[in-house]
């Protein structure tokens, strides 16, 4: 899980790999938790840590600003964006309270839209960057593609970890 492994060089194979993986990942989350019950739904996947519930919000809420910094930045130059309190976020009553159908729609309706648009951008178009105010790191759009990947992959398994810890699967 971890952090993130950006190659300091990143090839047309790794955007490829990048966007594959957000193409499938609505159908790969829907599968590995649409037969949770409530109770599963709302169980810690670490101590102190979020639900399974908050986990879908949360990858529905952060992929939503992600695409929307996506286009920030090919519209504006090197734009500061907008950062959020992803905990204060999850803490909202429809992140604890909300059915994962409304997320896991929304997440699959993104993405088909998210990678539609990834696969239309060229190499200059990728190397267009970002600033999160967070240190005024820049961030490439190249970039970002893998760190959205290992997101979805990061949050997935933090939900499968926990299925195999409680012997959901």
């Amino acid at each position: 899980m971890g952090k993130p492994q950006i190659p300091e060089v990143i090839l047309d194979a790794h955007i490829s790999d990048w966007i594959t993986v957000l193409e499938v990942f609505p159908e790969r989350l829907k599968s590995l938790v649409e037969n949770l019950l409530e109770v599963q739904l709302d169980t810690c996947y670490r101590p102190e840590g979020w639900t399974v519930r908050q986990v879908v919000h949360h990858i529905s809420d952060s992929h939503h600003n992600s695409y929307t910094r996506f286009k920030w930045t090919l519209t504006e130059n090197q734009p500061v964006i907008k950062a959020y309190y992803e905990d204060r976020w999850a803490a909202l009553f429809d992140s604890k309270s909300a059915p994962i159908e409304l997320s896991i729609n929304t997440i699959k309706a993104l993405h088909a839209k998210w990678v539609y648009f990834l696969k239309g951008l060229s190499k200059s178009d990728l190397e267009q960057v970002f600033i999160h105010p967070e240190g005024n790191e820049k961030v490439s759009l190249q970039e970002n593609i893998g760190i959205y990947a290992w997101h979805c992959n990061h949050h997935y398994e933090h939900i499968n970890q926990l299925m195999i810890r409680k012997g959901w699967k």
